[in-house]
């Protein structure tokens, strides 16, 4: 795996930790909301603790779209999963939350579990991420030379005889 897709994933863990982090604290502050009273959901979006955990949640999901992209959900859901322990760290030593023992273990679970993940392929298919873009490119080829024929050019730009 190459260090740019370790970035990314990297991106997922922390954007999705910190964003969740930063969020639950706003709601904290904001207190109880319903989605009855309008207003009260508008005035929590003001607080700037819940608008910085929106703008890290959509960093978030667009480092996640883009691991997405070139690995197999099965591959990155699990290997994004080390931001759970990221998530209890910051929730039991910034947000001084209670974390038992019952959920520390379940969280060496995960992390062992990432271990396994990690240690496998991206593209779980045979035929790998090249196999799939193959008939978007052939596509594309045959576009361009029905293009081609329509306009009365060859595919190389020329005018055919």
């Amino acid at each position: 795996m190459t260090f740019r897709k370790y970035l990314v994933l990297g991106g997922v863990t922390a954007f999705a930790a910190s964003g969740d982090s930063m969020l639950s604290h706003g709601m904290q502050q904001t207190g109880a909301i319903s989605l009855h009273h309008l207003p009260r959901v508008i005035l929590a979006l003001q607080n700037p603790w819940v608008a910085i955990g929106i703008l890290l949640l959509l960093g978030f999901f667009t480092s996640y779209m883009v691991a997405l992209s070139w690995a197999d959900l099965t591959y990155v859901m699990p290997a994004t999963s080390a931001g759970y322990v990221l998530l209890a760290l910051i929730a039991r030593f910034v947000l001084h939350e209670h974390v038992s023992v019952l959920r520390w273990l379940g969280i060496a679970l995960i992390t062992g579990g990432v271990g396994f993940v990690a240690g496998g392929p991206e593209i779980t298919t045979d035929s790998g991420m090249e196999a799939a873009a193959e008939p978007t490119r052939a596509l594309a080829r045959e576009e361009m030379l029905a293009t081609a024929k329509s306009t009365g050019h060859d595919a190389r730009g020329g005018v055919e005889s």
